[in-house]
């Protein structure tokens, strides 16, 4: 049985990845007007973390879910 708190697969992501997600987080705190692009950013990011078997499938559909 899986845990119901799946934030581990948040756990020592790449950089580049975590960065596109702080940053997707800091924009929507903002409001600003260019969240379009900070969500197509963490997406080609985290198409890219898993195409490079640097996130497992499990962890790229969590994040999709979550973020996008």
């Amino acid at each position: 049985m899986k845990p119901t708190d799946r934030s581990y697969l948040e756990v020592n992501l790449p950089p580049y990845l975590q960065h596109d997600i702080d940053a997707l987080q800091q924009g929507l705190a903002q409001d600003v007007l260019y969240l379009d692009c900070l969500f197509d950013e963490l997406y080609g990011s985290i198409n890219s973390a898993e195409w490079d078997d640097e996130i497992t499938h499990e962890q790229a559909a969590y994040l999709r879910e979550k973020y996008l």
